[in-house]
C-alpha cells in the first residue's frame, strides 16, 4: 500500500508535550548550570581541584557561568508563562518550533557566554530568543481576540 505524505500544518493542533518537552530541556540546561557553578567554585570553596599554587583553574570562568545562570531565570519566565497559556488552549506546530527556536537558542547563548567574549554573536542569539518568545505571545495575544 502506498502513502502519500502530508505536511504538517502550522495551525495543526499537536499533543501537549510538544510544549513541555522544551521546557523540561531548559530546565536540564539550568540544572547543568547550577552543577557547573558548583564545580567551578569548588576549588575555592572546598580546596578540592587547586592548582599546586592553591589557586582556582575556574576562576576565570565561574563569574561567566555564574552571569549565565541569572540569565536563566530573566527572559525564560515570558517563554515559560507563555507555554503555561499556550497548553491551555493551543499547541501548534508554529508553537512548537518557537518553543525549540528558543530553547536551542539558550544552548548557544550559553556556550557563546560561558566559553567565549563575543558579545556581539551572544547578542545575535538573544535576539533570535527574544523574537521566538515574541512570536509565542503574539500567539497567545491572537488567541484571546
Amino acid at each position: 500500500m502506498l502513502r502519500t505524505f502530508k505536511a504538517p500544518n502550522s495551525e495543526e493542533k499537536l499533543m501537549p508535550h510538544q510544549l513541555i518537552i522544551p521546557m523540561v530541556v531548559h530546565v536540564a540546561l539550568t540544572a547543568l548550570l547550577y552543577v557547573s557553578l558548583t564545580i567551578a567554585r569548588a576549588p575555592a570553596i572546598w580546596g578540592v581541584g587547586c592548582r599546586p599554587d592553591g589557586s582556582n583553574p575556574l576562576a576565570k570562568i565561574e563569574p561567566r557561568i555564574s552571569a549565565n545562570l541569572t540569565n536563566q531565570f530573566e527572559l525564560p519566565l515570558f517563554f515559560y508563562t507563555a507555554c503555561l497559556l499556550l497548553l491551555q488552549s493551543d499547541v501548534t506546530l508554529f508553537t512548537a518550533v518557537l518553543a525549540w527556536v528558543f530553547v536551542i537558542g539558550r544552548v548557544l547563548h550559553s556556550f557563546i557566554q560561558i566559553l567565549t567574549t563575543n558579545v556581539r554573536l551572544r547578542g545575535v542569539v538573544f535576539t533570535i530568543n527574544f523574537l521566538a518568545v515574541l512570536g509565542m505571545w503574539a500567539r497567545v495575544v491572537i488567541l484571546q481576540s
